[in-house]
């Protein structure tokens, strides 16, 4: 099992995600991208609030070379939830043949992942060398949803809150290896599992363009989340998603050829990276997730090396009634450490992005 990794354009001070990958190159499988301008499941590369990065394309297309040189595979993100008026038209139809004809022809596209039948229907139809994937944002977790869609899609990303669902796995990857589909799964997660908001949240990260050019209500974030954990008894939650640990990553590999680690938006994609690489990681576990909520529990951090030893059996066997249940409690008890907050290095761009 390799990794795909998020690209994300650096700024001046930051290091470009070539040399990242260039050192972890046997443990990676792909990068995955954005186009510019267009949106996705995360803000849009390379404009904002009408500014544009003119250079932004260049970059990205010399970068893709790069990646490519290095054997690696492309994957393009064209998994908005909503492209509103656009979204079941001829036009957007028109955008994602040129936008992937033009990747093809001067990068080498191997992939699509989306959340659009739309978009699904025109890769099939059109570039059929080019494999089409299911954004784990489409939420399939049963074998029913897959058969409902297997005429769009290559592959599937498995919804996130089955992370720790092995008979769950375990029956979609059979299903899949009969009918010569791939399953794919994201492992750095900071969402709330089973998020009430989440389409909701999804949408407005789509037109995030529009959003951020309206008068907006700021008293409160649109992300549940954010207020969530702004209470301290609603802190176990976050031992309860669907993120898993570096150190479990290895559980995993009967299962997935390629997992998912979320960059793009991280402060910091080497020490995402590094982590589950290395499958280690002596910190603060919410630093290595988008988004990462660490800031939140200040002063404290969650430990990632004070987990024990059972963490990885018990979260994986229990029955995720946790309303029953206080072992998550426990933990929470064990790994929560008071430490200096100031003095930490911490995922400042990822926690601070409001959608």
């Amino acid at each position: 099992m390799k990794f795909a990794v998020g690209y994300q354009l650096p700024e001046e001070d930051e290091e470009p995600l070539t040399r990242i990958v260039k050192e972890f190159r046997e443990q990676i499988a792909e990068v995955y991208f954005p186009w510019p301008s267009l949106p996705s499941g995360r803000s849009p590369m390379g404009a904002v609030s009408g500014a544009v990065d003119w250079n932004a394309q260049s970059r990205l297309e010399s970068d893709l070379m790069v990646f490519k040189d290095m054997g690696l595979e492309l994957n393009l993100l064209l998994n908005a939830s909503c492209y509103g008026g656009h979204g079941n038209s001829r036009f957007l139809a028109n955008l994602v043949r040129s936008t992937v004809a033009h990747l093809r022809d001067c990068a080498g596209l191997d992939s699509v992942t989306t959340m659009s039948p739309l978009v699904a229907r025109t890769i099939k139809q059109d570039f059929p060398a080019v494999q089409v994937r299911a954004s784990v944002n489409m939420r399939l977790g049963t074998v029913k949803s897959l058969q409902y869609v297997a005429g769009l899609f290559d592959g599937f990303y498995l919804q996130r809150e089955f992370n720790r669902d092995f008979a769950r796995i375990a029956e979609l990857k059979a299903w899949c290896r009969n009918v010569g589909k791939e399953l794919y799964m994201l492992a750095n997660s900071g969402c709330l599992n089973f998020c009430s908001v989440q389409t909701f949240h999804d949408n407005l990260v789509a037109h995030e363009n529009e959003v951020s050019e309206t008068v907006n209500v700021t008293d409160r974030p649109p992300a549940l989340c954010w207020d969530y954990y702004g209470q301290r008894e609603n802190w176990v939650a976050f031992l309860q998603n669907s993120w898993v640990r570096p150190e479990d990553v290895h559980h995993y590999e009967p299962y997935f050829s390629v997992m998912k680690l979320a960059t793009r938006m991280h402060a910091n994609p080497r020490l995402v990276i590094r982590a589950y690489c290395e499958k280690k990681f002596a910190g603060n576990l919410p630093d290595l997730f988008e988004p990462g909520h660490g800031r939140l529990f200040a002063p404290y951090v969650v430990d990632n090396t004070r987990f024990p030893g059972d963490w990885f059996s018990r979260t994986t066997a229990c029955d995720k009634r946790c309303e029953r249940c206080d072992y998550c409690s426990s933990v929470l008890q064990s790994v929560l450490v008071e430490t200096a907050w100031d003095d930490l290095p911490h995922n400042g761009r990822c926690a601070l992005q409001a959608f």
